[in-house]
């Protein structure tokens, strides 16, 4: 890929939520793309504006970081944007790049101030049935949306008064060496008193009430009384903290589930391979994802996965290559479903061949190909 020269070198503004102080896929997108383009341009400039953390690395040779996270809540947003602005006013960078379509609201007056270009991420529900008309006007405006995944994509363009060639698909990725085939660790299954041979299924995600972040687990946990019919000895770990715990919590004892179930809480990212390692089976029947970076995560440990047929988890499963996409609406068919996969009688061969699995994972989504794909569009517009 052709290089910016050092006659030349670029000045990019990298727009994140949060990048240090927090986790999510949006965060680990935004931690992905700036390591993207830091690879693909090593000599430029990054001046990197972060909205909620409150604490960043010091100023290096040719990146800086700037966080709004020290202010209060309530004024965060307007010293988030005098930021943005000033510094774009400033060092006028080639490119802006933002991680959350709100920031696009001053992008968008930056580029008709000086004529800066900006893009823009759009992931799930943050980019969904946007009412705020500066929000629209500054989509519409845009250089280049990356969606990840054709579900958000098309959501967009049905939603929005976009072009359609400005509105492209960048699949999400993962760090493929933080995820490995490893055996059930010992430390897991003697905390949650199981044994090697029993079925796990697992679920990864934040318990949302949010209408919009449906992710499932509580159809899961409304299938388990039939899973357990045809496989007794099963057991579902919930990962993951959030304000439908309560709720959770108050379905597992109606349903007589508390042997067979076992909230796990938050557990750091760093601890998140141990849990993929323990399952059987990775679930997630979503309505409302954007994509689902925790599917590649648990593929890459050589884990079937199962995931909705309704949102982006078609994409990371690709439309059912490498996992099984269930009606996420329909407890009989999910239940059916676990119960064949755990059986090792689901037609799909590839889940149950977890190196194959991992490598074909890594092929599609792997790092390398999302920075790429990240390359090949900068240099399409800057040519």
């Amino acid at each position: 890929m052709k290089q910016p020269s050092s006659k030349s070198k670029y000045h990019f503004h990298l727009w994140f939520p949060a990048l240090f102080n927090s986790t999510g896929g949006i965060q680990r997108y935004s931690s992905l793309c700036l390591t993207a383009f830091q690879s693909l341009y090593p000599d430029c400039v990054y001046d990197i504006v972060i909205k909620h953390d409150t604490g960043v690395p010091p100023k290096s040779a040719n990146l800086c970081f700037h966080t709004a996270g020290n202010w209060p809540l309530a004024l965060r947003t307007p010293a988030l944007a005098a930021q943005m602005i000033g510094l774009g006013l400033q060092q006028r960078p080639k490119l802006i790049f933002s991680t959350h379509p709100n920031f696009s609201v001053t992008a968008n007056l930056l580029k008709k101030l000086i004529g800066i270009p900006y893009w823009v991420a759009a992931h799930g529900i943050d980019a969904w049935d946007i009412q705020n008309p500066l929000v629209k006007k500054a989509l519409e405006n845009a250089d280049l949306i990356l969606a990840v995944s054709s579900y958000t994509r098309d959501r967009l363009l049905q939603e929005q008064k976009l072009q359609p060639e400005k509105v492209v698909v960048l699949p999400n990725t993962f760090n493929a060496d933080n995820f490995q085939i490893a055996p059930k660790p010992d430390h897991l299954l003697k905390q949650y008193g199981l044994n090697p041979q029993q079925p796990v299924i697992l679920t990864v995600t934040r318990l949302s009430q949010s209408p919009q972040r449906c992710k499932g687990y509580d159809k899961i946990l409304q299938a388990l009384p039939q899973i357990r019919q045809a496989i007794p000895d099963v057991h579902y770990v919930l990962v993951g903290e959030g304000n439908d715990r309560a709720r959770i919590e108050q379905l597992i004892v109606k349903l007589q589930l508390q042997d067979c179930v076992t909230l796990a809480g938050y557990i750091p990212d760093q601890e998140l391979r141990d849990y993929y390692n323990l399952c059987d089976l990775f679930a997630m029947p979503s309505k409302g994802e954007g994509f689902g970076i925790v599917h590649l995560e648990a593929m890459a440990c050589g884990k079937p996965t199962l995931g909705g047929n309704q949102d982006g988890a078609v994409d990371a499963l690709c439309q059912g290559e490498l996992g099984a996409l269930v009606d996420p609406d329909n407890i009989e068919v999910i239940a059916q479903t676990i119960i064949q996969i755990l059986r090792g009688e689901y037609p799909n061969s590839l889940m149950y061949q977890p190196e194959e699995l991992r490598n074909r994972v890594i092929t599609k989504f792997g790092f390398d190909h999302f920075q790429e794909s990240i390359g090949y569009y900068f240099e399409k517009q800057f040519k």
